[in-house]
């Protein structure tokens, strides 16, 4: 029978269509074909990009030419401008505020076919640093209150360019979803002084049924309440609220879990489309009016990573009523995903 399960975290229900249930290979599409057609992101071709932000190389470069492992650089078409006044108004019923932001672009690698998955972890420890590294910079400009690292991986999620990058922008408003997480976490840490993530990551292992994979550090799991099919998180098994306060020591263990998460989806869904979003604390700046808002945020929060494969589509029932239908319930998900050999 199918269930209506609810997300405390993020305060949703979802349809698990149990009687829909369906199989991984029912969700396999024709693989992309992927073209390099003067890549702006391959070597050689550095002017084509805006100047780059931040880069990691081997060794002494100049600036805009090759020798990169990973590059930074704004993005061509952005959604947000750093540059401006940041204005917050109203017009009528309605509020405005300026477009004021970043948008940056995290060339992973300058080899155009080698996706994040196919990394080694050193590789993949590299990507991490440039998020961190980026994370740290914006913070410090106290027009934005998040900045949300994510990677769109296929056209059909999103991807305007094959080579494997990730993005970021800093916003000067919390967007809903992560919003609706802080402020989950800041009401049950209110009411029973645990973090929310906690306490679900040690019921999740004991339960086993959604749990993907572990290490000593890292944990994998389908949520309860999974608003798509195969969708995937990835946590610390520690408490940390801020993925920018990781010391280089903990990229490794970090790079090993991720790539994890990755090779099994793709080995599972034949490299599928997805969306990765790296969810972890606002910058600290003092809110005007709100001196203690975000007080607990050391204690409540816990960054984590949410993959979720773009295998099935958003329909009107979903539009209208805000209730996702998920045909693959977690504990399936999670056992084909665990029944991977990823190496």
């Amino acid at each position: 029978m199918p269930e209506l399960r609810y997300d405390p975290i993020r305060q949703r229900w979802t349809i698990i269509s149990i009687e829909r249930g369906r199989r991984p290979h029912e969700y396999i599409t024709g693989k992309e074909e992927v073209k390099v057609d003067s890549c702006p992101f391959c070597y050689g071709n550095e002017d084509r990009t805006p100047p780059e932000i931040f880069a990691i190389s081997d060794g002494p470069r100049e600036p805009n030419t090759p020798g990169w492992k990973v590059r930074v650089v704004p993005n061509k078409y952005p959604a947000l401008r750093i540059e401006g006044e940041l204005r917050r108004e109203g017009v009528g019923l309605f509020d405005v505020v300026s477009g004021i932001g970043a948008h940056e672009v995290i060339i992973e690698t300058p080899d155009h076919f080698k996706e994040l998955s196919d990394q080694d972890p050193e590789g993949i420890v590299l990507v991490l640093k440039a998020y961190r590294e980026r994370l740290l910079d914006l913070r410090k400009d106290t027009r934005f209150r998040y900045i949300l690292v994510f990677k769109n991986h296929g056209k059909d999620a999103g991807a305007s360019l094959s080579h494997p990058h990730s993005q970021l922008i800093a916003t000067p408003i919390f967007p809903p979803v992560v919003k609706a997480e802080l402020v989950s976490a800041r009401e049950y840490y209110s009411r029973k002084e645990r973090c929310i993530f906690c306490d679900i990551i040690k019921q999740e292992i004991v339960l086993r049924d959604r749990i993907v994979w572990e290490s000593d550090k890292y944990v994998l799991w389908e949520p309860f309440a999974s608003s798509f099919p195969f969708e995937t998180w990835l946590f610390p098994k520690y408490h940390s609220h801020d993925f920018a306060l990781l010391p280089d020591e903990e990229l490794y263990d970090l790079a090993v879990a991720l790539k994890e998460m990755l090779m099994r989806i793709k080995i599972l869904l034949n490299d599928p489309p997805y969306n990765m979003v790296l969810h972890t604390a606002p910058p600290p700046h003092p809110r005007p009016g709100h001196a203690d808002y975000w007080e607990t945020l050391e204690y409540d929060f816990h960054w984590h990573i949410e993959l979720i494969p773009r295998i099935t589509k958003i329909a009107g029932f979903e539009w209208g009523s805000g209730l996702h239908i998920n045909p693959t319930p977690p504990e399936e998900a999670a056992k084909y995903l665990r029944e991977v050999e990823t190496l």
